[in-house]
């Protein structure tokens, strides 16, 4: 063979093609599993970034919901420009990332303009949400098959391993999602973490777990909460029919406080924000009335306005002696009369005393006796030309006997409101519990909520121009409202009813709440 034929045999190492150096030196069957691995994570990591994102309306708002690879698992809810909240609400490889777009104005409209739709918004963003996770459970199973083969293509070349690598991307995502739904806490909402401007959310009301421990913060952020309500609701007030000038009488209803020490930064909030003359309490400040609760009435010398008050039945006569010498309080039984901010007020105390089980309860003639009293003390005061503007007691069945003798009578005792006309012009007004039932509230499953009333008087004819009613969530709880009314003779268009010298200032007619 000459030269030129030698030089055209193939040698031994011309004969290893690419496959044969496989064959000759086989990669490591771990190594090629760890190339695998690390291909269909990255691979399904870049499809969830790319593709994973699902936009889902819930309720009025648009949001935009995604997984995320994670070390802890978890939620986060992004609200910009507020911040973040973060729940503990599962643990698994995955986290759930929620992004609230915006409020979408036209499906916000629709809610304004049909309020009864508010009653079924509950129902709908949980359809809305479980829609939406229905949508980003095929949209990441998509996202992670598609991306890890597609990377795999792109790294191996080789479709039966893209095959495999979008194979174990959907079954490490079944995996996770079964660690997550294995793990799932529904009780995560009631200790959140928050960042940003939303840091300041749990200073609210407290955290939920130690409410009951650090009571002190809990009424101070109560307090704040009303104030920055208030504020609000001046602010964004849209009621041009009757808005209130420096010259009108403020009273403020309070009731029912229950021993709650919360109620006395609740009531100052309110006088400030409000500028109050006056603040009218109908009694049952106290749970039993024992000497050793009087120090719990101090604040009342402090609170920034004149404090009238009437005994309740879980008032003592030891509490009314007590209250008798503080400084800005004045107690009225027996249908004495006071004149306070330009008002004449009248006032019977509570005839029973129901802590004391050594005395049988007397009931409602108990109270209608004591009602008669004090409409005897109307009726002379009357005829002597100095009519009473405001007759209080605490059970409203006392102070319906001075019907016709006041055009306004303020009473407690049923731990929320109602407001009517008595059949002789007198409008009564029961307030609800401004101590949100009291300590004893926090052994109930739903915490009763925290009202007064704010009362605006035409400071010369002193009858009732309009009145807000201030709702807070009881204990533990952030919600706060605020609605004013209007007497049906002070409302647009209305014609005042003419009344006779000397009768009580009214509106005739049931007004409906």
């Amino acid at each position: 063979m000459d030269r030129a034929a030698r030089s055209r045999t193939p040698t031994a190492a011309d004969c290893r093609t690419p496959l044969m150096a496989d064959v000759l030196h086989p990669p490591r069957p771990w190594a090629r599993a760890l190339g695998l691995i690390a291909v269909t994570l990255l691979g399904a990591w870049l499809g969830l970034l790319v593709l994973g994102t699902a936009h889902t309306p819930v309720g009025p708002m648009d949001t935009s919901m995604t997984l995320r690879p994670s070390l802890t698992g978890g939620t986060r809810i992004a609200v910009a420009p507020l911040g973040d909240l973060e729940l503990s609400s599962h643990y698994a490889p995955l986290r759930l990332d929620v992004d609230v777009d915006r409020l979408d104005p036209v499906r916000s409209q629709a809610l304004i303009a049909h309020p009864e739709r508010f009653s079924g918004l509950q129902a709908q963003v949980t359809r809305d949400v479980t829609r939406g996770a229905a949508g980003l459970a095929l949209r990441s199973c998509a996202a992670v098959t598609c991306g890890a083969a597609a990377l795999s293509l792109a790294v191996h070349r080789r479709p039966r391993r893209a095959l495999a690598a979008a194979g174990l991307a959907l079954a490490l995502l079944a995996a996770s999602a079964g660690t997550a739904y294995a793990t799932w806490n529904p009780k995560s909402v009631l200790e959140p973490k928050f960042s940003g401007l939303l840091s300041s959310a749990p200073s609210v009301v407290g955290n939920a777990r130690n409410i009951v421990s650090d009571f002190h913060v809990y009424q101070e952020e109560l307090a704040r909460l009303v104030t920055n309500v208030t504020k609000l609701y001046d602010a964004a007030s849209t009621l041009p029919v009757y808005q209130p000038d420096p010259s009108t009488i403020r009273v403020l209803h309070v009731s029912d406080i229950h021993l709650n020490p919360a109620a006395w930064r609740i009531i100052a909030s309110l006088v400030t924000q409000y500028r109050i003359d006056v603040i009218v309490d109908t009694g049952d400040t106290m749970d039993h009335g024992s000497a050793a609760e009087n120090h719990f009435l101090d604040p009342v010398s402090t609170l920034g306005a004149p404090y009238v008050w009437v005994r309740g039945n879980h008032d003592s006569h030891t509490t009314q002696t007590y209250l008798t010498h503080r400084r800005h309080v004045t107690v009225l039984d027996n249908g004495q009369v006071t004149r306070v901010a330009g008002l004449r007020i009248a006032g019977v105390g509570d005839p029973q005393f129901t802590p004391d089980r050594s005395v049988v309860a007397a009931g409602d003639p108990a109270e209608r006796t004591a009602g008669g009293r004090l409409a005897d003390a109307l009726r002379t005061v009357r005829l002597a030309g100095k009519p009473v503007d405001i007759a209080l007691a605490h059970n409203p069945v006392a102070v319906s006997e001075a019907d016709g003798l006041a055009p306004l009578a303020l009473a407690g005792h049923l731990h929320h409101r109602v407001i009517s006309t008595l059949p002789q012009g007198t409008r009564l007004m029961v307030e609800g519990s401004t101590g949100g039932g009291g300590l004893r509230a926090m052994q109930n499953t739903t915490p009763a909520p925290v009202q007064a009333s704010v009362l605006y008087l035409d400071r010369t004819t002193r009858r009732l121009q309009a009145w807000d009613e201030i709702t807070l969530g009881g204990l533990g709880l952030s919600r706060a409202e605020v609605s004013r009314h209007l007497p049906r003779d002070n409302r647009p268009g209305a014609t005042p009813t003419p009344r006779p010298a000397g009768a009580p200032s009214s509106a005739p007619g049931h007004h409906p709440r």
